[in-house]
């Protein structure tokens, strides 16, 4: 059975039937910028997730472990400030995580155990409380089903991102329709092994838990998995999805079934697009990188050298500088920790093959700097050793990310 996916222009996460967005400037962030965003599904929401691997969870990861696996099934929505990372902050911080989630069951309805929480911002420092609580009743005022309410929730939990990710599908298969929707947070300090950062998924589709788990780590493995932009991992990441199952359409119910497909399909490709775009926004970056591993034994050989490459802060100069400096990309795939055949190696720069038997071949230093003065720079390594494929998407390494991050905090 056939399905479709289709992009929906200018979509946000409200774009989903059921669901509602605030976004509003609480007073968390000095600058007054917004800083508190609401997502509320008027019908209860089977809930799925993926959480940072770092051991330093923040305290809204640890809140919201628990209440998952408690309330897999029943979930409302999500309370999300940027501004302050709840991040080290022992256990007061676990209390203003589950405060946060108690006043968002007393202006929006239900109970606490309804809501999910997340945070972004600056680690080891206490949440702002008052301020936080009053701006969870005020963005429950403002609660709306617009796509411009979707938008301000969107730019509510940016930090030093600078523009918002936001994408919304359409899919359509013989038995049903269905949207599914996403935003995103992330600049910086990511390279994660799980999600990136901040994200919530939207959709109105019907699926059981168990299959909107596994379709949320599918689509995670193939997107927010897939990027780095300086090999950190945040204390924070948090990849959600709601399902408020609201579409007419047969529950999916089987992984087999041509509905999970579709769903797989859609999902994944909302994950891939925002992921994308926290690489085109990734902190000073002045160039978007695809690096397109062939020829692997396995698919986590072929990440594994993906993202040894992506990492590299050698290769991310270099391209930063526009130089073609192949030498620092075959170094990287030496010392990844993949046993392979150098002389098998191929190395290229768009269509220009820069290595090929051990050695230089098609050495157009022209044409490379033509490639690489364009703002997507397209990287392929085939490691001759089977047929297996990844692609790692990156950002260059430039002086503005060191400006950024040398005075975060100031």
């Amino acid at each position: 059975m056939a399905h479709r996916v289709r992009v929906i222009e200018d979509g946000s996460v409200t774009t989903t039937p059921g669901f509602e967005a605030a976004g509003i400037a609480a007073g968390i962030k000095a600058d007054g910028a917004p800083d508190l965003a609401l997502v509320r599904s008027a019908q209860s929401c089977v809930g799925a997730a993926v959480f940072t691997t770092n051991l330093f969870q923040a305290a809204p990861v640890v809140y919201d472990r628990a209440t998952l696996h408690r309330n897999p099934t029943g979930l409302r929505g999500v309370v999300i400030n940027s501004g302050c990372a709840n991040a080290c902050t022992g256990d007061q911080g676990l209390r203003d995580a589950e405060a946060t989630a108690a006043a968002a069951a007393q202006h929006l309805g239900g109970a606490s155990g309804d809501y999910m929480v997340m945070s972004t911002g600056v680690i080891g420092q206490l949440l702002p409380m008052d301020v936080l609580l009053a701006g969870v009743e005020t963005a429950a005022r403002g609660l709306a089903t617009t796509v411009e309410a979707g938008h301000r929730a969107a730019r509510a939990i940016m930090t030093t991102d600078t523009v918002p990710k936001e994408m919304a599908v359409q899919v359509e298969t013989e038995t049903a329709r269905f949207t599914v929707a996403g935003m995103a947070k992330g600049a910086g300090m990511i390279s994660p092994n799980m999600a990136t950062l901040l994200v919530v998924f939207t959709t109105d589709a019907i699926i059981d838990h168990d299959l909107a788990q596994q379709a949320l780590l599918t689509a995670v493995d193939a997107s927010l998995n897939m990027i780095t932009i300086d090999g950190d991992m945040s204390t924070n990441d948090t990849a959600l999805l709601l399902a408020n199952g609201e579409a007419d359409m047969p529950r999916i119910a089987s992984a087999q079934s041509a509905e999970y497909a579709a769903f797989c399909d859609g999902l994944t490709r909302v994950a891939v697009g925002l992921a994308q775009g926290l690489v085109r926004d990734g902190e000073g970056a002045t160039r978007f990188i695809e690096i397109r591993v062939t020829g692997a034994a396995n698919r986590a050989e072929a990440r594994q050298i993906g993202m040894a490459v992506a990492n590299s802060a050698l290769v991310k100069t270099a391209i930063y500088g526009q130089d073609a400096n192949w030498g620092r990309i075959v170094c990287a795939v030496g010392y990844a920790g993949v046993p392979l055949d150098p002389n098998a190696v191929r190395v290229w720069l768009g269509e220009l093959e820069l290595v090929r038997d051990g050695g230089p071949h098609q050495i157009d230093e022209e044409r490379a700097s033509e490639i690489l003065a364009q703002t997507d720079i397209p990287i392929r390594i085939d490691l001759g050793r089977g047929d297996t494929e990844v692609t790692v998407w990156t950002s260059d390494l430039s002086h503005a990310y060191v400006d950024i991050n040398a005075h975060y905090r100031t």
